[in-house]
């Protein structure tokens, strides 16, 4: 027989209209209380300050390196042993990267720091003087003597700056006593990551009620394999990039090409704007020092890019996240202005596994349209496993 249609009230849980005016009510207190004691979550808000970063570099670190976990414990590893290893050899590396590349890059970027105002200086004076050569003189001339000169501004700006990190070296020391401590607890929050990780989704799914379980259980495994592939993928990405470059930028001879390639390499991180930022410190060098540099340098670029574009990241990313890039420049952008740097870096995880978790909720909407509502002929179309959970929570019902 088939059911009869049910009021939204049913459909949201209760039986009786009074149910929506209530929880309407509690939402619109809970906003208000919280608006009103939000100091009370202060220390909570302290401790994601605090702990945030380690654990964004431990789990950052957990899937870069355990599928290397993984094939130690293929050649006969338990997995205690095969993560010390891990950590041998990462110690390794770094002790390798110190000792030779980091002077390196080093001296070059203490020179690359000290020169850098001088080709900017020289840059902007050229651009200035092509201006008043140029048709649009007259209005260049005009917008000039309305605003303040550019290096004047940036000049007073750079002695403002100087100024508030003088006053504010207590902030200084507080952030670097932060990142210290985070740089020595992140190996440790590695470690139990590495041993126990797997454990951490089936004590929220055990904890949680037997009718939800497998919707929990699926919305983990969709996060775990969308971090999974945007971590390893940009990282492998970041690096081939960076490496590509220095060796483009050695070949067509422009300055500082370690530092330059680094600056790609991590700018890379952040897809479609990170390039865009990576190529503007090139782009000034390859100014000062010649026009057909600058044309080498462009030529690297696109090559790079076009290589970038069309076959590693297809081949390294895939398409784990499947998110068009409209989509990606709107959060980079949205999370970008309310969290800054952190929010550009971890805009896209955030929005993967925020995705997951709505388009799990989306499922069980479906759901229940489909149990209230639908007609045979207007039914949503769900996955098998919701259709056997359905089925499931129809029969307890009966």
């Amino acid at each position: 027989m088939q059911k009869s249609r049910k009021s939204i009230i049913h459909f949201l849980g209760g039986r009786k209209t009074l149910y929506v005016f209530l929880l309407l009510i509690l939402i619109a207190v809970t906003i208000w209380l919280y608006d009103h004691v939000s100091f009370i979550f202060l220390p909570l808000v302290k401790l994601v300050e605090t702990v945030g970063f380690p654990v964004v570099l431990a789990v950052v670190g957990y899937y870069l390196f355990k599928p290397v976990v993984s094939l130690l414990i293929r050649f006969g590893l338990n997995k205690i042993a095969a993560i010390f290893v891990l950590f041998l050899i990462l110690l390794g590396l770094g002790v390798v990267l110190v000792m030779s590349v980091m002077p390196f890059l080093i001296e070059q970027a203490k020179s690359l720091i000290h020169s850098f105002p001088e080709y900017l200086k020289k840059v902007t004076h050229d651009i200035d003087s092509r201006l008043h050569q140029s048709i649009f003189s007259t209005y260049y001339e005009k917008l000039k003597s309305e605003n303040i000169d550019l290096l004047n501004s940036v000049g007073s700006g750079t002695s403002k700056v100087a100024s508030e990190t003088i006053t504010s070296f207590s902030k200084i020391v507080t952030t670097v006593t932060n990142v210290a401590i985070g740089l020595i607890t992140t190996p440790i929050l590695l470690f139990y990551l590495l041993k126990d990780g797997e454990k951490l989704p089936k004590a929220f799914i055990k904890i949680a009620p037997p009718k939800f379980r497998e919707s929990i259980k699926t919305v983990f495994s969709n996060i775990n394999i969308a971090l999974r592939g945007y971590i390893q993928g940009q990282i492998l990405v970041s690096l081939t990039i960076g490496i590509l470059l220095y060796i483009g930028f050695l070949l067509i001879g422009i300055p500082y090409p370690i530092v330059l390639a680094a600056i790609a390499s991590v700018t890379n991180v952040v897809p479609y704007l990170g390039p865009a930022i990576a190529i503007t410190p090139a782009i000034i060098i390859a100014l000062v020092t010649s026009p057909l540099m600058l044309l080498k340098l462009l030529v690297v670029w696109t090559v790079i890019q076009l290589f970038e574009t069309k076959l590693i990241s297809p081949q390294i990313m895939g398409k784990s996240l499947r998110i068009h890039p409209v989509t990606i420049i709107f959060v980079l952008l949205t999370s970008g202005h309310l969290f800054g740097v952190v929010g550009v870096i971890l805009g896209i995880p955030g929005y993967a596994i925020l995705r997951a978790i709505v388009v799990e909720f989306f499922q069980w909407y479906k759901i229940r349209y489909n149990e209230f509502y639908a007609e045979p002929g207007e039914r949503y179309d769900t996955n098998p496993v919701y259709e056997a959970q359905s089925s499931s929570i129809h029969e307890e019902k009966d």
